[in-house]
């Protein structure tokens, strides 16, 4: 059978994604691109497509478990820091210093003054990374609470995504608000010009993979861009900027 139309776009696009390397790792750029989101809100997924056809010399996947003993008594940024990408390199976090704006203070894992210490420092660090040359792109992959709820039961259901399930999960529905609390003031105080918060309707995964994919591409420079005839041109109703307005302060996973 011929490939669906689906399947051959996310084909392109990933063969898009494989000249954006070729250039990073000619050119000796550095990407990092951030993936953040609830829980089952499909960040590993999608970065198994970002890089399934990628050169595995010249691009690493970031998944830090919980810090041990010793990284907490380290300078808190230090144990992401040896994530960053060298030259020609693309680096992917599932997760990343962004923990501490959302997870840490709603399950307690960090104190007030911690909290408002990462939040001050962070946009200033990253200003650093930028202008030291790191290409930053931050994805905030956003989901509904039923979604949510549905992926969870799937998760308890199937003996293969069982290893996915985690306290955080248990908790992610009772402390709902909680989290979208925390996640509009990352917003709200670590959105800037040079690094923005790029939301993801990630309600339907297939979809927001290849619009992610999309917006990362035509974001980027790079030789032979849009030879694959793919189309770069996100979808602006499933992927958005951050804005400090009423308007865009609501972000797409409190919608009902």
């Amino acid at each position: 059978m011929p490939p669906n139309r689906d399947d051959q776009e996310l084909s392109n696009l990933q063969r898009e994604l494989v000249l954006l390397q070729q250039d990073i790792n000619s050119a000796g750029r550095r990407l990092l691109v951030i993936f953040e989101g609830r829980d089952a809100a499909g960040k590993g997924g999608a970065i198994r497509r970002f890089a399934r056809h990628l050169n595995p010399r010249s691009y690493r996947i970031i998944a830090l478990p919980k810090p041990t003993e010793m990284e907490q008594g380290q300078w808190f940024y230090q144990r992401y820091f040896r994530g960053l990408p060298n030259p020609g390199e693309i680096i992917f976090f599932d997760r990343s210093w962004y923990n501490r704006a959302v997870v840490e203070p709603v399950m307690g894992f960090c104190s007030k003054q911690q909290y408002e210490a990462f939040m001050k420092q962070t946009p200033l660090i990253e200003k650093m990374l930028i202008d030291d040359g790191i290409e930053i792109v931050k994805f905030w992959f956003s989901i509904k609470r039923q979604v949510q709820k549905e992926r969870f039961e799937a998760r308890k259901a199937d003996v293969l995504k069982q290893w996915k399930l985690s306290t955080v999960d248990a908790l992610a529905q009772e402390r709902w608000d909680d989290f979208t609390h925390y996640k509009e003031q990352m917003f709200e105080r670590t959105h800037s010009r040079k690094s923005p918060w790029v939301i993801v309707n990630g309600n339907d995964k297939r979809t927001a993979r290849l619009e992610a994919m999309r917006y990362l591409l035509k974001r980027c420079e790079y030789k032979g861009k849009g030879s694959t005839g793919a189309n770069l041109e996100p979808n602006k109703s499933i992927v958005v900027h951050y804005r400090s307005s009423l308007v865009r302060a609501k972000s797409l996973d409190d919608q009902e």
